[in-house]
């Protein structure tokens, strides 16, 4: 079984406003990452909340999915992904797709290509590219998850990732909506009018 991890416990301090409650197609960004990897069959998705969390449960229908809440998110990214890993690691799945909130434009199709390479190869780290360069959402086998959970909360998970560089694979995909990390206004704009194209 693969999992999915959602993080979206983050301030978003650039954007000025909750990430996960921006529209995208007519739906936030937290639930259309949640219907992508539903219908790219991941039966188990966890979302780590932090920054503002009763409002945005309030705000979203999570009833699919499992919710955390990380009280430490002021320490940085890597204390919201051992959160949501530690509650994940419990279903013992071979690995997880890890998503960020503010890279709403992965499609389905993108996560299915992913879900299937791992199932045939099962590397460390997976990765998908858009015309070589890398993007979201990566692949992160479970044997990774012990080292992952012993950094330091405000150690990048980076530090570990790139350990396993030489074994990382990665998946060329002709959607350059892996590309799109949504962090302020201006990259939300051009989100919106390349919906709208």
């Amino acid at each position: 079984m693969i999992a999915g991890l959602i993080l979206a416990a983050g301030k978003s301090r650039r954007m000025g406003r909750d990430k996960a409650l921006l529209t995208y197609h007519g739906r936030s960004f937290l639930e259309t990452i949640i219907d992508n990897l539903g219908a790219a069959g991941i039966g188990k998705v966890t979302v780590v909340l932090g920054h503002h969390a009763e409002a945005i449960q309030r705000a979203v229908n999570l009833a699919a999915v499992r919710v955390v809440v990380n009280r430490d998110y002021p320490r940085g990214q890597t204390s919201s992904l051992q959160r949501g890993l530690a509650t994940v690691a419990a279903d013992s799945p071979e690995a997880v797709v890890l998503c960020l909130v503010d890279h709403p434009a992965i499609s389905a199709e993108v996560i299915g290509k992913l879900t299937e390479r791992f199932k045939s190869n099962r590397p460390p780290v997976l990765i998908p590219t858009y015309k070589s360069q890398r993007g979201h959402p990566i692949v992160i086998s479970q044997a990774l998850f012990p080292e992952l959970l012993a950094l330091p909360p405000e150690e990048p998970a980076n530090t570990v990732i790139r350990k396993y560089r030489d074994a990382t694979q990665f998946v060329e995909v002709a959607d350059p909506g892996i590309l799109l990390d949504v962090d302020d206004q201006a990259t939300y704009e051009q989100l919106v009018v390349g919906s709208r194209q």
